[in-house]
């Protein structure tokens, strides 16, 4: 008699769920302009293509729902994986919309539900101006791994480690008080005042306000040293902090 289908003793389990925190960029919209959102998104998407490649985003409905705006969710999914994002999930959605969603596959989140590095509760008592305009701090203690990505509305600060196939963008400075590999881009938003710091410059390709340098552009002289590096007349400096003047 076969015995291939008795479980082993002590046999770990084939799966299992554990919690995390996982962080998703949430995409508040403010119309139902189809159009309007579209060109929109390309505008950002352009700023760093590589980075809103294929990024899971959550869809927040909460504002438009408010402005009694009449958002189809079918349509609205179709205009954001068009532009390369995948929708994961919505929240603050109406029945209606709820019902699309689960349609379509995209699991409907509650409004308290904790999907960002941000709580919704605050979101929630934000006028929609400030929803979109917000430049808190982002602080990371954890090491950034290979396939993360994080994106800050306003600074991003790193106590460790970022892995070589990561990403991380802010659309004020960076700090990263550790290795930096992977790809980084601060200013996302235009800003060409914003800045990147970090102890020891390993880079795949660094960028602010969409000018950047890719590893092979990076002078030898400040890989692997601590160097800021910001906007100059149009030109990117990376500068060793530690050089004297």
């Amino acid at each position: 008699m076969s015995t291939n289908s008795k479980k082993t003793p002590n046999t770990s389990p084939a799966l299992e769920f554990k919690n995390s925190n996982f962080s998703v960029p949430v995409l508040v919209l403010s119309t139902d302009n189809l159009v309007t959102i579209e060109q929109e998104l390309q505008e950002k998407a352009s700023l760093a293509i590589e980075f809103f490649k294929n990024l899971p985003v959550i869809i927040d409905l909460q504002t438009t729902n408010k402005l009694n705006c009449n958002v189809d969710i079918e349509a609205l999914t179709h205009v954001i994986r068009k532009n390369g994002l995948l929708p994961i999930g919505i929240r603050g959605g109406n029945e209606q919309q709820n019902k699309q969603a689960l349609n379509l596959l995209i699991p409907v989140y509650s409004v308290n539900d904790r999907v960002t590095n941000k709580e919704s509760k605050k979101q929630q008592t934000q006028t929609p101006e400030a929803a979109t305009r917000d430049t808190s701090t982002m602080l990371i203690t954890q090491p950034i791994r290979s396939g993360q990505r994080l994106y800050a509305t306003g600074d991003l600060i790193i106590m460790s480690q970022v892995s070589s196939g990561a990403e991380i963008m802010a659309e004020g400075n960076i700090h990263v008080y550790n290795t930096l590999r992977g790809r980084v881009s601060a200013g996302i938003q235009g800003n060409t005042q914003a800045r990147i710091f970090c102890f020891d410059l390993q880079a795949e390709l660094v960028s602010i306000a969409g000018n950047y340098k890719v590893s092979e552009d990076i002078d030898a002289a400040v890989r692997a040293k601590p160097v800021q590096i910001y906007l100059e007349n149009q030109a990117l400096i990376i500068q060793n902090l530690l050089q004297h003047h």
